[in-house]
């Protein structure tokens, strides 16, 4: 493994897909292979994922549930010169993930411990890299809020104008937030939301929020999303 250093344990943040599984890196799987431990958003999904490149290895859950118990678990694997993967269900960790809290504690706990980042998919620059709008600068809001303040989060966007913003939303909220796009940022503000990508399913809209809400609302809804809002 070309970031192992010896004696030392690592803590090594791995981006896998986010949907087709072809998109993994070849020097992911070399990781993934070497290493001692998993940790994992979703140990069902991960498994999955080491299934289909035959890939055994101990894999446990790391979730913003389990975060004490497993900050502890993996401080003493580190400290005991392990190798330690973190890989989230989809994309890469931290970005929009609890893995951020993980990553956050590790350096303040042992601050000798590299923590390796080892790049791949991500779905915000995934989406952004089609989108057409001028990506320069852009911002990345994550999910909206689900109840208390999703007004103040949205009215924030329509006060970014310069440039885009980049937002994830699950199949279950799409279509109120697109109604809370429509009204604090104005039905003909343009955009780009990607579903599925990468999946057999992926589809890719671009038009008005006015008209992404119109499609949203009378379609079954599946998959999660991407949403870039224009400046």
């Amino acid at each position: 493994m070309e970031t192992e250093k010896e004696n030392v344990g690592m803590l090594l943040v791995v981006a896998t897909p986010i949907g087709n599984l072809k998109d993994i890196t070849l020097r992911a799987l070399e990781v993934l292979k070497l290493c001692d431990v998993v940790f994992a958003e979703d140990t069902r999904v991960s498994a999955k994922l080491l299934a289909h490149f035959e890939i055994k290895k101990p894999v446990f859950r790391y979730d913003e549930h389990s975060h004490a118990l497993s900050v502890t678990k993996i401080a003493k694997l580190l400290v005991e010169k392990k190798r330690v993967v973190l890989i989230t269900d989809a994309g890469t960790p931290g970005i929009a993930d609890p893995g951020s809290r993980l990553i956050a504690a590790i350096h303040s706990e042992l601050p000798e411990v590299p923590i390796v980042p080892i790049p791949g998919p991500s779905a915000l620059i995934t989406l952004l890299s089609v989108s057409g709008m001028n990506t320069e600068q852009f911002t990345f809001l994550g999910y909206p809020p689900h109840k208390k303040g999703r007004e103040t989060f949205f009215r924030k966007i329509k006060e970014i104008p310069v440039w885009p913003v980049v937002l994830y939303e699950s199949p279950h909220r799409i279509v109120k937030t697109f109604h809370s796009i429509v009204e604090q940022c104005g039905e003909e503000r343009m955009v780009v939301v990607g579903r599925e990508l990468t999946k057999m399913y992926e589809e890719i809209f671009r038009g008005t929020a006015k008209a992404a809400l119109q499609k949203f609302e009378a379609n079954v809804i599946r998959g999660e999303f991407v949403i870039v809002i224009s400046q």
